[in-house]
């Protein structure tokens, strides 16, 4: 465990808590991705099917059961509960994320691994996945325009969370000799945060001027 790991962990787990804070204060769903949730969900129950199997540490499983349970409860009440239903704008939310995002990573997961067994071709298939499963999320709010300030700060934490992870990732291959570096990760991982990129310029131009998040509008 190194400083970049654990600061992005936390950072991971604090994008949860703001999302949630963020539900139950507004009492709204509006603005935010079902279908990123839905798609974060599945990242996260692929990868993680070693709770079966392997344990490394407690801190290890204990980060996992809070990942997909958290992910699970948000899905669970934007798509079932009241009045987070009600305010799911379906409309905005248009991207479809089984045709253009979850089957053609299953696709390369299946061609690009590293162990061609069923565990390697689902963890292979998570990063694939995890990489694009923000883009409904930014797509919704570029249709919204201004972005509250809860909303911004998750997605903030959320770019935060992969840009510390791939420093561990530098860190890692610099200090340990026998630390093996995934190709597969570091590709996905980059181009994850790159998606942030817009998103992160106007975040720190608005918190810079004090003003409202607002992105350019299609």
């Amino acid at each position: 465990m190194n400083i970049f790991r654990l600061a992005g962990d936390m950072t991971h787990l604090l994008s949860f808590v703001v999302l949630l804070l963020r539900l139950y204060g507004y009492k709204s769903a509006a603005g935010i991705s079902l279908k990123t949730q839905q798609m974060f969900l599945i990242v996260f129950v692929t990868r993680y099917l070693d709770l079966f199997v392997n344990f490394v540490s407690l801190y290890n499983t204990v980060m996992k059961v809070l990942y997909i349970g958290l992910s699970a409860l948000i899905c669970y009440m934007i798509s079932s509960m009241e009045p987070w239903k009600s305010t799911n704008d379906k409309k905005n939310d248009s991207f479809q994320h089984y045709k253009f995002a979850v089957a053609p990573c299953m696709v390369m997961a299946l061609i690009f691994n590293e162990g061609y067994t069923p565990l390697e071709i689902l963890w292979a298939f998570s990063i694939y996945l995890e990489a694009l499963a923000i883009l409904p999320q930014l797509i919704v709010l570029q249709r919204f325009g201004e972005v509250e300030n809860l909303t911004g700060n998750y997605i903030f934490m959320l770019g935060l969370y992969r840009a510390l992870y791939i420093a561990n990732w530098i860190y890692r291959a610099k200090t340990e000799p026998h630390y093996h570096t995934h190709l597969i990760t570091i590709i996905s991982g980059v181009v994850q945060t790159a998606l942030y990129v817009d998103f992160f310029y106007h975040y720190a131009t608005s918190k810079m001027l004090g003003k409202k998040i607002e992105l350019p509008a299609n």
